[in-house]
């Protein structure tokens, strides 16, 4: 090697390219953070030809000079002119993080440089919960788990129209003694600096028995059409039945029974005095029992008749409604 004086010194530059941005290190030491699968190109310059120049990382040499020593498919020198003496990594792995070395031997003073490089890794979410159902007053844990670098906070969200967001971050929620208004879809998030967050969801559905919501008692007049319905909160869905006087209704002899989801109707199509009275609505299902009672009325009152009178002596129609 020939002596270089003061004014030889050789250089080493840093960049890290990332889509269409770069940035120039320092000559001794760098912290660079770069997304995985993109480009890492560490750019070493000596002024000197004769100088000896290697790269090395953690696990030993990777060039020296222009002989290759890493096996790494991904690695190479580039070099666009005899003073440049670039490391190129190809599709960068978290597994490349660390510390790169450019050294370089000249006959009065070895120098080196050293650049540490970060990889950053967008946010996964790589296990969440699967939907459940639970029963009402249980205890429910929810889990959110996810990779990224820097490690990706978690949070979580219940969606309803208010948004509830919970406080802290972590992989686990914890409901203690879930209601039913707890139900519904819960949002993990999971958000680092490195790319948008990625959302899952998980469902969380809660049993509870039946409540009568509303019960609506009706009034008709004989010979016309009469409806009872009766309505309940529960899930599952609950089963309806009708009965009188503790007597099972059945959709037979002029009453009709509906049931659709959370509704329940009782229709009698030609009311007669026979059908005013008492009704009991029951709702069941597997975690219970309700009912509530409904009345049909008489559109004129009890013991009231609709009678018509006819003079035909005077030929003077006139109606009138008496009271027996």
């Amino acid at each position: 090697l020939r002596e270089v004086n003061e004014q030889q010194l050789w250089q080493l530059d840093f960049l890290i390219y990332l889509q269409i941005k770069c940035g120039v290190g320092s000559y001794d030491e760098m912290f660079t953070n770069i997304p995985r699968v993109f480009l890492a190109l560490s750019r070493c310059y000596v002024e000197d030809r004769s100088s000896k120049v290697a790269w090395l990382n953690r696990s030993g040499i990777i060039f020296a000079g222009e002989d290759k020593w890493s096996l790494d498919p991904r690695v190479e020198l580039e070099k666009r002119n005899p003073l440049e003496y670039s490391l190129r990594i190809q599709k960068v792995d978290v597994y490349d993080e660390g510390s790169y070395t450019c050294s370089v031997q000249t006959l009065h003073h070895p120098k080196t440089s050293q650049v540490y490089l970060i990889v950053q890794v967008p946010p996964k979410i790589s296990n969440i919960s699967s939907d459940i159902t639970v029963n009402e007053g249980s205890n429910v844990t929810l889990v959110c788990m996810a990779n990224g670098r820097p490690e990706p906070v978690i949070t979580w969200r219940h969606l309803t129209p208010t948004g509830r967001e919970f406080e802290g971050e972590e992989e686990y929620l914890e409901i203690l003694g879930i209601t039913r208004e707890q139900s519904g879809k819960y949002e993990c998030k999971a958000a680092n600096e490195v790319a948008s967050a990625d959302v899952k969801q998980v469902r969380v559905t809660v049993n509870y028995p039946p409540t009568i919501t509303e019960s609506k008692s009706n009034e008709a007049a004989t010979g016309r059409q009469a409806l009872l319905r009766c309505e309940a909160s529960a899930v599952p869905t609950p089963d309806f039945e009708w009965y009188r006087d503790d007597t099972r209704i059945n959709s037979a002899n002029g009453l009709e029974i509906k049931s659709t989801g959370s509704q329940s109707l009782l229709m009698v199509a030609n009311v007669t005095e026979e059908h005013y009275g008492n009704y009991t609505c029951v709702a069941a299902n597997k975690l219970g029992v309700t009912n509530a009672s409904l009345y049909l009325y008489s559109k004129y009152g009890r013991g009231e008749r609709d009678v018509q009178v006819v003079l035909t002596n005077t030929c003077l129609c006139s109606k009138y409604t008496v009271t027996l």
